[in-house]
């Protein structure tokens, strides 16, 4: 099979162990033949830089704080370190505070709340107006997502910042459409991943989904997501923007 990403040059956010989506997605990148580089922040980084060495070419890390407006402004000179542009970019970067997951929506101070729509949601803009300078015309733009047209047990605020994000993506697609760049996302079915432990009783989702989805899941395999992303980041889909691609086995499609 020949490489989707020859030659393509990518930013990957959101590794943080061998179990993360976006750590799959850099993997299969890399292997499909795009120069890869990651991005973490604080803590995460040295974490992220010991697991990169597990990745074809061990690529950089760079420090990036989503929410901090002086690491996004430096993105550019950063990238420039070890690439010369960006072909495409993964936004996989959420967070809520424990108090915004749980069941206890209406108890969640405002200050919890605003954290998770800055790095949740907000976050995909910012990224994206970070990068635009650096991705020509043909460059995708992708993001993790979770279905957020329904409310979910314990979800909460997160699934609130998903609904943001969502939308986010549709206006997305309508301003870097004029720059000849498409932004989409991929929702996944429940993965067990760093994040997916700060969630109240995810083994309710893993035991649902096993008896809904029609093509049934894994919640231990995240390359059906990952090869959703890669195909997403080549030129396999040049006329795509704006919209949702699920990778969830079916279940979106099968009602209870």
């Amino acid at each position: 099979m020949s490489e989707l990403l020859k030659g393509k040059r990518l930013l990957v956010t959101g590794v943080l162990t061998d179990r993360s989506i976006a750590y799959s997605v850099a993997r299969l990148a890399a292997e499909q033949g795009a120069t890869v580089v990651l991005s973490s922040f604080g803590r995460g980084a040295g974490i992220t830089t010991r697991i990169a060495k597990r990745l074809p070419g061990s690529p950089p890390v760079l420090e990036l704080d989503v929410t901090s407006e002086d690491d996004l402004a430096a993105l550019p000179e950063r990238l420039a370190e070890h690439v010369d542009g960006l072909d495409g970019v993964l936004h996989a970067i959420g967070f809520a505070p424990a108090s915004c997951l749980g069941g206890g929506m209406l108890e969640t101070p405002w200050a919890d709340v605003a954290t998770a729509l800055h790095v949740s949601t907000w976050s995909y803009a910012a990224l994206a107006k970070a990068c635009l300078p650096l991705m020509p015309r043909g460059s995708s733009y992708v993001g993790l997502d979770f279905d957020a047209t329904v409310a979910w047990p314990a979800y909460d605020w997160m699934g609130v910042a998903k609904a943001g994000l969502e939308s986010a993506n549709r206006y997305l697609a309508r301003d870097l459409g004029e720059h000849g760049v498409r932004s989409n996302l991929v929702a996944a079915g429940p993965i067990k991943t760093m994040a997916a432990k700060s969630i109240p009783g995810f083994e309710r989702f893993e035991q649902v989904w096993q008896e809904r989805a029609p093509l049934g899941w894994d919640v231990t395999n995240a390359e059906p997501v990952a090869q959703a992303c890669v195909a997403l980041l080549s030129d396999w889909f040049p006329a795509t923007t704006g919209t949702i691609v699920y990778v969830d086995g079916g279940f979106r499609a099968v009602g209870a």
